[in-house]
C-alpha cells in the first residue's frame, strides 16, 4: 500500500451549532471593520447573515455588506467589491452563502489588496501584495469551497474559468451545517451531485495521493446513501442527513483540494454558461462516462470507490442515470466549439485515461446532440 500524501490547507476550521454566533473573538482580532460578500438571499434566509452581524456588532466590528453576487460570480462583480473593500478600509472579508459567493469572496480579497489588477486580469497578473483575511460560511453542501483554493470565476467574455493557489485559501471556515436546513430541494440535489462529482474525480486525477482518496471514499459513503433518498421525490431530509450531506461536502472539498477536478468539471461549465444548468447537474451528467473511463484505467480504484458507496455497481450507475438528466439540445456548430475548447482544457490533462476533446464531443453528441 501506497500512503505517502502531502497535505496543505491552511485554514483553521471550525465547527458545530451557534459557531458563528459564538465567533466574535475571531472577529474582533482579525480587525475593526470588514466587507460580507454575499447574494441576495441564502444568506438572509438560512438565518447565516443575522449571525454574523450578532457576532460582528457584540465584537465592535464596522461592516458593509457587498450582497451583489449571482450564480457564476463575473469577475468585474468581484472587482468592483474588492474596490469597496479597499475604499471601506475593511481589515478583512466574510464570504456567505454557497460555492459563488464563496469564491467571489476569495477573490474580493486578492482585489482588495492589489489596486492595480482589474476583471479578467486576476488570471494574468502577478499577486504582488497579500490577499485580506477570509473568513468563509457555506450555506449548501455540495462545492467545498470553503476548504479548497480554488475560485471559480466569470471572464467577460461570459466563459467560467478557476484561479488557484496559496492566495485563495480561507484563514477561518466557520462550519454550522444548520444554514444548509433552508436550501430547497432541487438545490440540494444538484449540490450535492457535485459533492459526489469532487470526489469521484478527485479520486482518479493523476494528482491524487493516498489522503485525498481516503477523503473521497468518506464522502461518498456519506453521499450516496442521501442520494438514494431523492429518487423519491416526495422525500424530504431530515436534520441529521442534512448534517452529514453537509460535512460530506467537505470531505470531498479536501480530496479536490489536492487532486481537482477532471473532463466532467471540464464539460459541465459549457452547460451552465450556455444553457442555465445548475453547476452541479451539469458536471455530473457527465459522470457515467468517467466512470467507464476510470474503471478502464484503474479497475482497483473503481472496486473501491464502489465499495465507498455502500451499494453495488448496477445501483450506482442506475442512481447516477435517474438524477443526473438535463433536457437540453445542443447543435453540431456549438458542439464544434467545444471541441475546440476543450483541445487545451487541464480538466481533460488531469483525468486518468487519455480521454481527449474529441471523445468530450462525441459524448456531448450523444447525450444532447
Amino acid at each position: 500500500m501506497d500512503a505517502q500524501f502531502n497535505f496543505f490547507m491552511p485554514a483553521e476550521i471550525l465547527s458545530g451549532k451557534d459557531i458563528v454566533r459564538n465567533s466574535e473573538t475571531i472577529f474582533s482580532l482579525l480587525g475593526k471593520r470588514c466587507v460580507i460578500v454575499t447574494g441576495k438571499s441564502s444568506a438572509v434566509k438560512s438565518g447565516a447573515l443575522k449571525d454574523i452581524v450578532f457576532a460582528l456588532e457584540n465584537a465592535g466590528v464596522e461592516y458593509y455588506i457587498f450582497n451583489k453576487i449571482t450564480e457564476n460570480p463575473q469577475t468585474a462583480t468581484c472587482c468592483e467589491g474588492g474596490k469597496i473593500a479597499r475604499e471601506y478600509g475593511a481589515d478583512f472579508v466574510i464570504g456567505v452563502g454557497g460555492g459563488s459567493p464563496l469564491d467571489a469572496a476569495k477573490a474580493v480579497c486578492v482585489y482588495a489588496a492589489n489596486g492595480d489588477i482589474e476583471n479578467d486580469e486576476i488570471y494574468t497578473k502577478e499577486v504582488k501584495n497579500p490577499p485580506l483575511p477570509l473568513v468563509l460560511i457555506g450555506t449548501t453542501a455540495g462545492t467545498g469551497s470553503e476548504v479548497s483554493g480554488v475560485s471559480v470565476l466569470t471572464r467577460k467574455d461570459g466563459k467560467k474559468q478557476s484561479v488557484s493557489g496559496k492566495n485563495y485559501y480561507a484563514k477561518y471556515v466557520l462550519a454550522d451545517p444548520k444554514y444548509t436546513y433552508s436550501v430547497p430541494a432541487g438545490t440540494t440535489v444538484s449540490t450535492a451531485l457535485d459533492a459526489f462529482a469532487h470526489a469521484v474525480e478527485s479520486y482518479f486525477s493523476k494528482k491524487h495521493d493516498f489522503l485525498s482518496r481516503k477523503f473521497s471514499c468518506m464522502a461518498l459513503g456519506e453521499i450516496t446513501p442521501i442520494l438514494l433518498k431523492f429518487l423519491n421525490p416526495d422525500y424530504t431530509l431530515s436534520e441529521d442527513e442534512r448534517d452529514a450531506l453537509y460535512f460530506a461536502s467537505l470531505y470531498a472539498g479536501f480530496a479536490l483540494n489536492k487532486g481537482g477536478t477532471c473532463f466532467p468539471h471540464g464539460m459541465g461549465y459549457a452547460l451552465t454558461e450556455d444553457y442555465g444548468v445548475p453547476h452541479g447537474l451539469a458536471c455530473a451528467v457527465f459522470i457515467p462516462a468517467f466512470l467507464k473511463e476510470a474503471k478502464k484505467g484503474d479497475s482497483e480504484g473503481y472496486a473501491e470507490i464502489i465499495k465507498a458507496s455502500g451499494v453495488s455497481e448496477s445501483e450506482l450507475l442506475k442512481l447516477l442515470e435517474s438524477l443526473c438528466k438535463a433536457d437540453i439540445t445542443i447543435p453540431i456548430e456549438k458542439i464544434e466549439e467545444y471541441r475546440v475548447r476543450w483541445a487545451t482544457l487541464k480538466n481533460f490533462k488531469n483525468s486518468p485515461t487519455d480521454f481527449g476533446a474529441d471523445d468530450g464531443a462525441s459524448l456531448v453528441y450523444n447525450l444532447f446532440g
